[in-house]
């Protein structure tokens, strides 16, 4: 499992407290790296992942654990329906991809290296070049802003029509670059919005996301601990916004808006201040510099479950049609 350093790992160690008798899910396996700093502590671990190739490198660490890890082909939101309510003593969620997956050019998933256009995790659905070479040009500008929040959604939609059909991650960067231009002195590339986009949209990782924090909110003990990594601020903003909810701190209603339902005792207790990976971590790791960390307890109230959740403000379709895209 090498070429893969997990971020803030000491971080979600110290904050899920793995030791012998402590049952630890790892809900993206990727690389390793955290499972194998859980079984190091002594921790007994089940590891979720969609992808078959990372599970397979993980053969390894599997033999070498003594029968205390096993790894599960399936996505992580599908950890309660796996498991079981109240079975686990922490969940570790890292939502970023691993150097392995982001290196190889196989998985399409970078505009470093030249390589198919696919991006899928679990190899099964359209692929990225289905969606680009199929989909309206609305639709593509809608995923575009919506999931990249790239300013320039519709020219670029426009564009990627214009050169369909698109096959390899070069060609698609290509055309981005055509529309977009880096500004002076900048070390993102114009195509990053748009990768991150598509890539959200082929695997649905947002939905994910939410469904993911839902069953660990069900499998988790009372006392036990969550802590998710995100790397961009789509996923912040649900994680931050479930333990938000879920911790108490939404809204409760006043005489000009009345409370609509009786407050749910909170599910979640909040432990401490979101973190981002120190200067000595991004000096190792530069892909570490967007990271965020956030960490609850499970409180020993019962879960809420599937509560309903408005869409966010901005989003969709309507989004893009409204002024200010390019």
């Amino acid at each position: 499992m090498s070429g893969h350093i997990p971020v803030l790992l000491a971080e979600v160690v110290d904050a899920l407290a793995p030791a012998p008798g402590r049952h630890i899910i790892d809900g993206t396996f990727g690389g390793g790296g955290y499972a194998a700093a859980f079984l190091e502590a002594g921790a007994t671990i089940t590891a979720f992942d969609r992808d078959l190739r990372s599970l397979a490198a993980g053969a390894a660490l599997v033999a070498s654990a003594g029968g205390r890890l096993r790894l599960v082909h399936r996505s992580f939101a599908d950890m309660a329906d796996e498991l079981g309510p109240a079975t686990a003593d922490g969940v570790a969620l890292d939502l970023g991809y691993s150097s392995i997956q982001l290196d190889d050019p196989a998985y399409g998933l970078s505009f470093q290296a030249d390589g198919p256009l696919d991006m899928r995790l679990s190899g099964e659905g359209p692929t990225a070049a289905d969606f680009l070479n199929l989909a309206s040009e609305a639709e593509i500008a809608d995923v575009l802003f919506r999931y990249g929040e790239e300013p320039a959604a519709r020219r670029i939609a426009r564009a990627v029509v214009a050169a369909r059909p698109l096959a390899t991650t070069g060609e698609f960067a290509a055309v981005v670059r055509r529309v977009v231009k880096a500004p002076p002195g900048s070390r993102r590339d114009p195509a990053t919005r748009s990768f991150q986009a598509v890539r959200i949209r082929v695997n649905d990782e947002l939905a994910e996301l939410e469904r993911g924090l839902v069953a660990a909110e069900a499998v988790l003990k009372p006392g036990g601990a969550l802590a998710v990594v995100s790397f961009h601020s789509l996923e912040d903003r649900i994680v931050k916004r479930f333990l938000a909810e879920r911790g108490g701190a939404a809204p409760a209603g006043s005489r000009h808006l009345p409370q609509v339902a009786a407050r749910r005792a909170p599910s979640f207790e909040r432990l401490a201040r979101p973190r981002r990976p120190g200067e000595r971590e991004l000096a190792a790791n530069p892909r570490a510099r967007s990271a965020t960390l956030r960490v609850a307890r499970r409180s020993a109230a019962p879960g809420w479950g599937h509560a309903e959740r408005g869409r966010p403000a901005g989003c969709g379709r309507a989004a893009v049609r409204r002024g200010g895209l390019a």
